[in-house]
Order: C-alpha cells, then structure tokens, then sequence
C-alpha cells in the first residue's frame, strides 16, 4: 500500500532512507513510468523507500494562472496511477509562492534529506527547482556531495512505437520523446489513441453523473453525464469507444459523446457515457446519478454532427454502438 502524504510534517521520523524524485507528472505517462520503474528498482537494490514528490495545485497555475495547461488528470487520478507504479511512497506538496521562495538548498535540505532521508535522488538532465528554477543538475550534484546521497540521472524515454525526438526517419519524421504536453496535443485533436500510447493506457475522466436534458433517455440511448467539474482533460468533441467505470469498479463498454449536442442546438459541452451490451437497455435498474465514475477513452469513432432531426441522429448512433463494440471487443 502506497503511503500519502501531504506536508513533509506528515513524514514519519523513523522513515529511510529513500529514493526520491519530484515532478508535477502530469498524467503520470510512459516517460514518467520510466523514470519512477527506475527509481524503484534502485530503491530495491539498496533496500530503500521508493518515494514520488509531486505539487498540488500544478505550478503554472500559481505562477500564470491565465496560461497554465489544462491538466491531463485530476489528483485523485494522479495518486491512483502513482500507487499502481510501485512506489512506496508519495509527497503532495502544496504549492505556493511561499514554497517557491526556497532556495535549491532550502528545499533539498528540508524536504528531501531532512523529511525523506533521502540517499539517492532521482532527476532528469534538465530538471529545474528551486527559487527562480535556479537549481539544476549540477546545483543537485552539488547538494548531493554536501549534503550525502547520490544523484542519478534518468535519460529521456519514448513509448512503445513513439522512441526518443531527434532521430529523423526516412519518411522525414521524427520520433518525440513522451510528455504531457504531447498527450495534451494528442487529446485536442481527439487522437486517444496516440494518448493511450504516450500514457500507457486509455485517457480518464472522473467526474460525478448528474441529471441532464434526458434526450439521450428519450432517444433510447440514456447516457451518464459527468458534472461540469469533472477531472481530466477533455477530448476533442466527438463519438468514442470507451469503458465506464462505476463506483462499485464495474467495468461497462460505452459509446462516449463528447459535445454540445448540436443537433439540439446545445451550447455547452458535455461528456455523456451510453452503456452498450446490456440485457436491458431500460434505464430503471441502472441507476449512476449521484456516483463517481470514470470515463475511459479508448478510440474515436467520428466527429460531432448536427443530424436533419432525431431519426437520422438514431440512425447514426445505432452505428456508433455497433462499431464500440466492434472496438472494444477486438481487443
């Protein structure tokens, strides 16, 4: 079980010695796996704790509110994927002004040696931190030899068919490295499978079912509506295969929508799982308002459509379910 924390006062006096990194891991993606499935296996060999740092709320946010990303996942995702990692361990530290005023050595000596124990610490090449981000690899390197734990140096890392940027290919591509922000640009265009492979899994959305304009219902395709403030980052709008995962950790394949219902001449955009597969499509026994779900988007069907009136839309979504399935059960 992965230990969480939230304050590095929260921090067992007894724990160590650890292995540590930090990072905003946004998404928690294959380049990230990487580097944590390292530090654990170096915390292994020197019979160490795993440990993960991580910031809530994200910096940018602190920092430039007005052009901070859209997070690819919510918190409570984030830890879960953490967890499923390996770690033993996971700091989430609040992020403020006040935390970024610390100096490189402020923040190594009090959190990462002082609260950690920390004897080996796990960066990338070009990892910044500290006031100003004026810590960098050497600044760490430095610290280490004062302060006494080891510095290690994880190399870039690229997903299964997406290798490491800058070996250009005969077709005159490129391969890029795996980062957040390629899995942002991935779900912008609506491609969650290029997102699924950068993350090593399908794109999530978690976010509580709440009552709709029911036309989905009236339809004969009654759909699950996350609230407005649900976690993670939204797709391009558009027709998905997808899974639905109730609270109790069912599984259920899905037809995702994703949209402002433009056929009705909706404004808002919204995300709206349909169950697919089930004995009785009737909605009375299967009741999700009020539980949080996840939503998981596996393929893209098509983009959104404004349909000449429902019976064209029906047409159209009969489709749709039959080509989810086609999807989800092919894997």
């Amino acid at each position: 079980m992965v230990h969480i924390w939230n304050d590095p006062s929260e921090v067992p006096a007894d724990f160590g010695p650890s292995v540590v990194t930090f990072g905003n891991f946004d998404g928690v993606h294959r380049g990230h796996q990487q580097v944590l499935s390292q530090l654990i296996r170096v915390a292994r060999l020197n019979h160490a704790r795993a440990v993960a740092i991580t910031f809530d709320p994200h910096p940018a946010q602190v920092h430039r509110p007005e052009s901070a990303p859209e997070l690819i996942m919510g918190l409570e995702d984030k830890l879960v994927a953490l967890g499923e990692v390996g770690l033993d361990a996971v700091l989430v530290m609040k992020y403020s002004l006040e935390l970024a005023s610390l100096t490189p050595e402020e923040f190594v000596a009090s959190v990462l040696v002082g609260a950690l124990k920390a004897s080996h610490v796990v960066i990338g090449h070009d990892a910044r931190f500290g006031r100003g981000n004026s810590g960098d690899l050497d600044t760490m390197q430095e610290l280490g030899r004062k302060l006494g734990f080891e510095v290690l140096v994880i190399s870039e890392f690229g997903s299964e068919g997406f290798p490491l940027h800058g070996e250009a290919h005969d077709d005159g591509g490129k391969d890029r490295r795996c980062s957040s922000t390629w899995v942002r640009e991935a779900l912008r265009e609506g491609d969650v499978a290029t997102a699924a492979a950068v993350l090593g899994r399908p794109h999530r959305m978690r976010g509580e079912v709440v009552h709709g304009a029911a036309r989905g219902r009236d339809l004969g395709f009654p759909t699950a509506n996350l609230a407005s403030d649900a976690s993670g980052y939204i797709p391009a709008d558009g027709i998905y295969a997808g899974w639905l995962v109730d609270q109790a950790g069912t599984r259920w394949p899905a037809a995702i929508s994703v949209g402002s219902n433009p056929t009705f001449d909706g404004v808002s955009r919204q995300v709206e799982a349909h169950v697919i597969d089930r004995p009785d499509e009737a909605v009375e026994d299967f009741d999700l308002y009020d539980q949080t779900v996840v939503v998981e988007f596996v393929a893209r069907l098509r983009g959104m459509v404004a349909y000449r009136g429902p019976e064209a839309l029906v047409d159209q979504m009969r489709l749709d379910v039959v080509q989810a399935h086609n999807i989800l059960f092919a894997r």
